[in-house]
């Protein structure tokens, strides 16, 4: 089983602890990783771009001349899509980009991702992580104590909301509750910064 320090919030090591070799240990599969980073960002795409096709752009009932005999190209509207001010031929319309993959699938992704943290030794663990009052300057402090690098993506298990206040806006840091883990953001993030608590809580999903 992969063992890493634990660390408290004045960046001093305070024990080691023992991770799960079936969510932190296993060999990261690439494949499986990039195929689920389409996924997420595929389902945040809006999909409301939205163009007029011929049917539906105003004028053009009237064929501008006849058929035969003026010696110009044949036409029948003034709107079709080779006219200024005619529809688009094969323009955007609304759509739903979103799909999904199957469950043992995101859980390999999710694994995958937690793994190569480890493996490469961006992920840090922290005792216990909390404020008793919002301030910036103190998050800073804990995180130049930990070392963490300058992207880094803090997760914690209760949601603590001074932390939060004190993180939103450090550039570079996103706070997230261990609930909304996801694999494009540990992908995202150099470091990997987490409570021992929240350590735990995805153990208790993923194993």
């Amino acid at each position: 089983m992969p063992k890493v320090s634990v660390y408290d919030m004045s960046g001093a090591q305070v024990g080691e602890l023992e991770l799960n070799d079936s969510v932190f240990g296993i060999e990261p599969n690439v494949a499986v990783l990039h195929s689920f980073v389409k996924m997420q960002l595929a389902n945040k795409r809006v999909g409301t771009s939205s163009t007029k096709r011929r049917g539906e752009v105003r004028g053009g009932g009237k064929k501008p001349w006849r058929q035969k005999g003026t010696g110009r190209a044949r036409v029948g509207s003034t709107r079709n899509p080779v006219w200024r001010g005619g529809g688009s031929a094969f323009g955007p319309k609304p759509r739903d980009y979103s799909y999904t993959m199957p469950r043992k699938v995101r859980r390999l992704a999710m694994r995958s991702a937690l793994s190569s943290k480890v493996k490469d030794n961006n992920i840090i663990v922290v005792d216990n992580l909390a404020f008793a009052e919002p301030r910036t300057k103190l998050m800073v402090e804990t995180l130049e104590a930990l070392k963490a690098r300058q992207k880094t993506l803090l997760v914690t298990a209760d949601g603590n909301v001074n932390v939060f206040k004190s993180a939103r806006n450090i550039p570079g840091v996103k706070p997230l509750k261990v609930e909304s883990i996801n694999v494009y953001d540990l992908l995202k993030y150099d470091t990997l910064l987490i409570t021992r608590d929240a350590v735990a809580r995805v153990e208790e999903v993923f194993a």
